[in-house]
């Protein structure tokens, strides 16, 4: 019995039907493959465009800053050559500048200023340093005129990636472009020999009741019993901490800095207290210093450390204390081990600083030529003159002998220094030589 014609009208109808939907998926699907394939190379092109363009930011952040904290103009060029030197399949990327800063979409490399608070970089022509000393991080943040970036942009604009498949839907190539901004901060991690001492400084006492890092106020480190309370430790850099002893810390004196990396946020060895081997290891060492000595062999100059700076919660130093960042500071004095009750052990001359009553009495070359009332009298100038306090405010110049055996007075550096360390630390006015990406 035969199939009537009327169904096999519909079946042949149905088959030609199948036919056209199949053809339109084949067709699909090769869309889709193709355009699958060319993502898949458009995909690499970004990656290249966007390693090109982090070299070039990265290069050009980490010449940013001249030795005096002024900004270094040629922080372009270097980002350019970088960024340039970066080929995307074999062809070299794109980059839209010629010299100079100038602003607008079409400028693919400018310093400028980078704003934590919005995520925004904001180019500018400022070539003048910014001062870090007494503001807060946030008025840093805010501030346009802190140069503390670079921006790099590189395209495939005028030799655009090729498509391979997609063509043949119209599409013949295209234009792509990625952006990286590298942010210059303040010293964090710290490099071997980055550190001059084994000691630590505690955050407390060099920022302000807002917490600022401030350079008007000199300090004293105090381990000698007396009412005062430490300002900073000794330390072996050990992290992981391992317990800060004498025999760990005195090979450190003065012997070369840091013998391996100190981790910002990490905890180091630290110990509070003066021993008399360690420290009269570094007062030999601050009266042999390579500065200008006076008549007696004491330094008239200041001698200059770059220290880590660690918290110290209660103002005083654990076994274990955090690092948040490196300050540069200068010694102006070191006391003698023991008591110094005739007030012998004190300076004369200090930077351009003398004692008015060694200068009156004709800077003889004998301390007894003085009075002891006036010894004590140049001791007080001198903690006047520098503004010497004890962490809770006292005149350095009040305190009696027994207060001041086995000190360190030193003065936050309020100079610009050479960068160290990678960024990250919080601002104690030493910017980080490695810059970070930011976007």
């Amino acid at each position: 019995m035969g199939i009537p014609s009327d169904i096999s009208t519909r079946i042949h109808n149905k088959k030609g039907t199948v036919l056209i939907f199949v053809t339109i998926a084949i067709l699909v699907l090769i869309m889709f493959a193709a355009f699958a394939i060319d993502l898949a190379y458009l995909f690499v092109i970004r990656n290249e465009l966007k390693n090109a363009a982090d070299a070039g930011a990265l290069a050009g952040a980490q010449v940013l800053y001249n030795e005096d904290g002024t900004v270094y103009e040629g922080a372009n060029q270097v980002a350019f050559d970088i960024a340039r030197l970066n080929n995307s399949q074999n062809v070299p990327v794109d980059v839209h500048w010629e010299s100079g800063q100038n602003s607008g979409d079409e400028v693919d490399v400018q310093r400028g200023h980078w704003r934590f608070a919005t995520s925004r970089f904001e180019a500018s022509d400022n070539l003048n340093g910014t001062d870090l000393w007494n503001v807060s991080t946030e008025d840093l943040d805010a501030n346009p005129d802190f140069i503390n970036a670079v921006r790099v942009k590189t395209r495939r604009d005028e030799t655009r990636a090729l498509s391979f498949f997609s063509r043949i839907f119209g599409y013949e190539d295209y234009f792509l472009s990625r952006e990286s901004v590298a942010y210059i901060g303040f010293a964090g991690s710290l490099r071997p020999e980055d550190v001059d001492q084994p000691i630590g400084i505690c955050r407390q006492s060099i920022t302000d009741g807002s917490g600022n890092y401030t350079c008007n106020t000199g300090r004293m480190i105090d381990s000698s019993g007396g009412t005062t309370t430490n300002t900073g430790a000794w330390s072996n850099f050990s992290q992981p901490c391992e317990t800060a002893t004498p025999p760990s810390v005195n090979p450190l004196v003065c012997g070369g800095g840091n013998p391996e990396v100190i981790k910002f946020g990490e905890g180091m060895g630290t110990i509070g207290g003066m021993t008399d081997n360690v420290f009269r290891n570094l007062r030999n060492c601050w009266l042999n210093a390579s500065v200008l000595k006076d008549w007696r062999g004491y330094p008239r100059e200041r001698w200059g450390w770059t220290l880590p700076v660690i918290d110290c919660p209660g103002n005083n130093p654990g076994p274990c204390s955090v690092m948040v960042g490196a300050v540069t500071l200068d010694v102006i004095w070191i006391n003698n081990a023991n008591a110094d009750p005739n007030w012998r052990d004190i300076p004369l001359q200090m930077e351009g600083w003398e004692c008015s009553t060694w200068v009156g009495a004709g800077r003889p070359e004998n301390i007894d030529s003085l009075t002891q009332e006036q010894r004590q009298q140049c001791w007080q100038e001198f903690a006047t003159n520098f503004n010497l306090q004890t962490w809770d405010g006292t005149s350095v110049g009040a305190l009696t002998p027994s207060q001041l055996m086995k000190t360190i007075f030193f003065l936050p550096s309020c100079e610009y220094h050479e960068p160290r360390g990678a960024t990250g630390g919080r601002n104690f006015g030493i910017l980080a030589r490695i810059p970070v990406l930011v976007q």
